[in-house]
C-alpha cells in the first residue's frame, strides 16, 4: 500500500517547529509494511493545499494530513479536502455540544471560535481524538484514502496508535489487532555489512518485516508483526529473530530496553564489581552515560577528566617517560591512565580514553582516539578511527569504550 504524507503548517516552513510527526508517521508505516512514497510541507495556503492534496489522491493510496484543522482562520485543511473532494462541509450539532459540554464542566468560557472544528467533509468519518477538542477525520477520494489528524504531536500520535494504524493494517489485508515490535542491538559491524548480512531476510519478510536503524555507532534491528494479539505477534517474529541472531552472532549485545548501558550495569551486578572511568577527549561523556539509568550508585564510583597533560601525571599517575616516548594521544598513554584510574578510583574495571577529537589535530589525525579498559585480569586497548566532526567523533569514541567495557566483562 503506497502511502503519503503532508503537513501543513507556515511555522513548518519557517523552521519556528520541528516536524516531528513526520519521523513518527514513518516509523509506524515501516513497521506495518506500507510504502511510504513521500513527505511534503506546504504552509497555510488553501490553493496550494489544494494543489498539494489533489496530486498526492492521484498517485497514491493513502494521504495522511497532519495539521490544519483547529480552530483559527489559517486552519483550512477540512475546506481544502472538501474543495478536493467536491463535497460541502457539514455541521455537526452532536459534536459542538458535546464539545461546549467539555469546556463549561472544566470551569472555562467556550470560546465560539472552537465551533469551527466541528465542521467536516460530507461523508466523512470521524477519529476521535481524546487528547484536544480538534477531531480528526478520513475519507476516501478517487481510490485514495485522505486521513485528516492534528498537528499536536500528543493528540495526533495517539489517535495515528489507536485508529490510523489498524485502520491501514486492515486495508492492507492484515488481520490486524496489534503491532508489536522486537528492537534487536548490534556493535562491531557496519551498517552496510548488516544490511548485506540480512538483505535476503529484508527483502523476503513481509510479517514480520526487518527495519535497520544506526545511531550513535550501534546498528538497530527492528523485527515488526502484525496480529491479532501480541502473543501471536511475537510467535511470528520468533523464528525470524533466531536467524538473525545465528547470523549476527555476538554482536548481537541486547534487545528492546537493554542499552548497553543497561547491560554493563547488570554485568557488574552479577560480578560484585564497580566501575569508574579516567577521560581526556570525551571529557566526562562515558561517565555520563554510565551514570544515566537509575540505580548505577552500586557500580559506578566515579570519573576523572585529566584533560592537561600534568593531570594525567599528578592524578592518574601515568610516567612522564611514558608520553615523552609514545606521546599523550597513544595507546601506552591511554593503558596507562586506565591502570591508574583502578588504583585511584578503587574499582575493578576503569576506562579510558585519549584522542585528537578536533577540530585541530593532537599529535595524530582528527578522528584517531584510543580507548583502554582494565580489570584485576587483564589490559586491553584499541585504536579508532572515528569519522565525522568533533560531536560525532566523541559520541561514537563514548559507545565504543562502553562496549569494550562490555567485552571485558564477558571475559571469563
Amino acid at each position: 500500500m503506497i502511502v503519503e504524507t503532508l503537513a501543513i503548517g507556515t511555522e513548518l516552513l519557517l523552521g519556528q517547529i520541528v516536524n516531528t510527526n513526520a519521523s513518527e508517521i514513518a516509523a509506524r508505516l515501516a513497521d506495518v509494511g506500507m510504502t511510504h512514497l513521500r513527505q511534503s510541507v506546504i504552509g497555510d495556503n488553501q490553493e496550494r493545499m489544494e494543489e498539494s492534496i489533489a496530486a498526492a489522491v492521484a498517485r497514491s493510496e493513502v494521504l495522511i494530513i497532519t495539521g490544519g484543522i483547529g480552530p483559527t482562520q489559517d486552519d483550512v485543511t477540512r475546506e481544502s479536502v472538501a474543495k478536493v473532494a467536491g463535497v460541502p462541509l457539514v455541521f455537526d450539532q452532536e459534536y459542538a455540544t458535546s464539545m461546549r459540554s467539555r469546556w463549561i464542566e472544566r470551569g472555562r468560557d467556550f470560546p465560539e471560535s472552537n465551533l469551527k472544528q466541528a465542521n467536516r467533509p460530507e461523508g466523512a468519518i470521524v477519529v476521535p481524538n481524546h487528547k484536544g477538542s480538534a477531531p480528526g477525520f478520513r475519507m476516501e477520494i478517487d481510490g485514495c484514502w485522505v486521513i485528516c489528524l492534528p498537528g499536536v504531536p500528543t493528540e495526533m500520535l495517539t489517535m495515528l496508535d489507536e485508529v490510523v494504524i489498524p485502520f491501514l493494517a486492515s486495508l492492507s489485508g492484515h488481520d490486524v489487532g496489534v503491532v508489536t515490535s522486537r528492537m534487536l542491538r548490534s556493535w562491531g559491524m557496519p551498517e552496510s555489512r548488516v544490511g548485506e548480512l540480512l538483505d535476503d531476510l529484508f527483502r523476503e519478510s513481509e510479517n514480520p518485516t526487518v527495519a535497520f536503524l544506526a545511531s550513535g555507532g550501534e546498528i538497530k534491528i527492528r523485527l515488526t508483526a502484525a496480529a491479532p494479539t501480541e502473543e501471536l505477534a511475537l510467535a511470528l517474529i520468533a523464528p525470524l529473530e533466531a536467524e538473525v541472531r545465528e547470523r549476527m552472532g555476538d554482536r548481537i549485545f541486547g534487545a528492546d530496553d537493554d542499552v548497553i548501558e543497561k547491560v554493563i550495569h547488570e554485568r557488574l551486578l552479577a560480578r560484585g564489581w564497580t566501575i569508574g572511568s579516567a577521560e581526556s577527549a570525551t571529557g566526562g561523556l562515558i561517565a555520563r552515560r554510565l551514570t544515566h539509568i537509575g540505580g548505577t550508585s552500586a557500580t559506578f564510583r566515579g570519573s576523572i577528566v585529566a584533560y592537561a597533560q600534568d593531570l594525567k601525571e599528578t592524578i592518574l599517575g601515568v610516567d612522564p617517560k611514558i608520553i615523552d616516548q609514545y606521546g599523550v594521544v597513544s595507546e601506552e598513554t591511554a593503558a596507562a591512565m586506565a591502570t591508574g584510574a583502578r588504583g585511584v578510583l578503587g574499582v575493578d574495571i576503569a576506562v579510558a580514553v585519549t584522542g585528537s577529537a578536533g577540530p585541530e589535530p593532537m599529535e595524530q589525525p582528527v578522528g584517531t582516539m584510543i580507548v583502554a579498559v582494565s580489570t584485576p585480569t587483564d589490559d586491553f586497548v584499541k585504536t579508532f578511527v572515528m569519522p565525522g566532526d568533533r560531536e560525532r567523533i566523541r559520541a561514537y569514541t563514548a559507545t565504543a569504550a562502553l562496549h569494550m567495557v562490555r567485552t571485558a566483562l564477558d571475559q571469563p
